[in-house]
């Protein structure tokens, strides 16, 4: 595990960021890593919805735990999106988290923002961090704080009080979803000094302009799978419609079943 967490550390690169897509499945996930992406996240909305449950209530613990069984032969870096980690109990986070690094997971994001729209206790997403880090010291444990995502006031001071209390729990970087502005970009990339994780929005700044301001990485979310959704419903409209089909480059069908019957490794 420690050769992956390095390896997976060093695509952490400020000014340099790497682009973490979020996949929902078996099939996403191999699609993306026959891509060339050496790295892929899982989305706990399209994980969630997938499953015909609802996101960031704790619901798809068994759900995760069985993805990552599928995606663990995959020859990529996995880093496993686990909500705020399906309990309260800082040791119980840490039991879950170390079942998926058993299963070859080399990170995972942890979240601060709670299901009824407020910020969880600082203290205790710290004390899960921390738990987390004793229990697994090879995973690169990302922990999120929700201050701009859930709209609190004075967001860039509550994030920058959360990450430090992260950080000093031992997290490995801090990601920050909804920040826009780019001094405040600035001022967490200097003031938390660690890999800044930002989520890529649509019309909004790419990843070459995000690392100008010293973000070492940028997620996709639930955009993909979100994205997918559009497509196949635009796509059933237009056929049902009478027009002609406006296929983008879709993959053949021996193309998608390879994906599932190739699983090499990463060794």
């Amino acid at each position: 595990m420690s050769d992956r967490f390095a390896a997976f550390r060093a695509l952490h690169r400020p000014g340099r960021p790497l682009l973490l897509p979020n996949a929902w499945d078996h099939a996403s996930a191999a699609a993306l890593a026959a891509a060339g992406h050496p790295a892929i996240g899982t989305t706990s909305l399209g994980v969630a919805a997938a499953h015909g449950l609802p996101d960031g209530t704790a619901a798809t613990g068994a759900q995760n735990l069985a993805l990552a069984r599928l995606l663990a032969p995959l020859p990529v870096l996995l880093t496993v999106d686990v909500e705020a980690g399906f309990s309260d109990d800082p040791a119980e986070v840490a039991a879950y988290v170390a079942e998926l690094a058993g299963l070859g997971v080399v990170g995972i994001n942890i979240e601060d923002g709670r299901a009824d729209g407020r910020l969880a206790d600082r203290e205790l997403t710290a004390a899960k961090v921390a738990a987390v880090k004793a229990a697994v010291p090879g995973l690169f444990v990302n922990a999120r704080t929700d201050a701009w995502w859930l709209g609190v006031a004075d967001p860039l001071d509550q994030a920058l009080a959360r990450g430090r209390a992260y950080l000093a729990a031992g997290a490995d970087g801090i990601f920050a979803p909804g920040v826009t502005a780019p001094e405040d970009v600035r001022a967490l990339v200097a003031e938390l000094a660690a890999p800044l994780n930002l989520l890529h929005r649509p019309g909004g700044p790419g990843p070459a302009e995000l690392g100008r301001l010293g973000v070492a990485r940028v997620s996709t979310g639930s955009l993909l799978f979100r994205a997918a959704l559009a497509a196949a419903v635009g796509l059933a409209d237009a056929i049902r419609g009478g027009a002609a089909d406006p296929l983008p480059d879709v993959p053949s069908y021996a193309r998608v079943q390879a994906l599932s019957t190739e699983r090499p490794s990463l060794g």
